[in-house]
């Protein structure tokens, strides 16, 4: 008998130590604006900000255990993901930059790692020169970005910028981001890297939902006395609510299996 339990404690302790030994983790660093920035970082969450959020707020519970299988030809052999959000509201590629946020992603990478990339909402915006980038600047840091991932052995994802909720038109959301999704795309080819259309995938899924479904769920459209951070209410549609940036986050990972 006291062979059996012996022989059935060393069974168990090969066993965890073979579990252990082949714990690969692989971190998913996502970089970009406010669209993908995690709120719930910041202080006081619940009373200052909620229910704002980005599509990568809610980006973790999509890669439990089940679902790594789906994602595996990103991942390699990786049997946990950490989700490491950097994005940051306000920023273009060039002040991610400029302000050592990508120098603090570049020094924690691991080969192996992956990196995703949306910017563009701030790139765009003529009116405010302090993060105004042109396409060909908003080209050049995303080339950067890319080539200083792969130095690193990780693997970078090109996002083109996610939908607004404007125009609509005939009942379909129209696109609204010029030049800068095309951008994206043009790198992309130059530079072979995987591409996720996240424009066209959320005015596609948007247009489904319809634009008063949207406007009221998806979007950060709020009533006046329902929120704590928003007594007043709020129009914005730009920013999501949580609702919105999980379904946002369901098309990223969902684009991520057919890549």
């Amino acid at each position: 008998m006291r062979y059996y339990s012996l022989f059935g404690a060393l069974a168990i302790a090969a066993a965890l130590l073979t579990a252990f030994s082949y714990r690969k983790v692989t971190t998913v660093y996502l970089i970009g604006d406010s669209t993908v920035a995690d709120y719930t970082l910041e202080d006081n969450y619940e009373s200052r900000r909620y229910p704002i959020a980005g599509w990568g707020q809610l980006f973790q519970p999509f890669f439990v255990s089940d679902s790594l299988r789906h994602v595996r030809h990103l991942l390699g052999r990786a049997n946990e993901v950490v989700v490491d959000n950097r994005a940051k509201g306000g920023r273009s590629t060039r002040t991610f930059f400029q302000e050592g946020r990508w120098a603090a992603v570049y020094r924690d990478l691991r080969k192996g790692d992956v990196v995703m990339i949306q910017f563009g909402h701030n790139d765009g915006a003529e009116n405010k020169p302090e993060r105004y980038v042109d396409t060909m600047g908003y080209k050049a840091f995303l080339r950067l970005f890319v080539e200083q991932a792969r130095q690193k052995g990780a693997l970078p994802i090109l996002l083109t910028p996610v939908a607004r909720n404007y125009p609509w038109q005939k009942g379909k959301l129209q696109h609204v981001h010029g030049g800068y999704p095309q951008a994206v795309k043009e790198v992309a080819a130059e530079l072979s890297v995987k591409l996720i259309d996240l424009n066209e995938l959320s005015m596609q899924h948007f247009s489904a939902k319809g634009q008063s479904y949207v406007t009221e769920h998806y979007f950060m459209n709020l009533p006046a006395g329902k929120f704590e951070a928003y007594p007043g209410g709020q129009k914005d549609n730009t920013h999501f609510q949580i609702a919105g940036g999980r379904a946002v986050a369901q098309l990223v990972f969902s684009a991520m299996k057919e890549l």
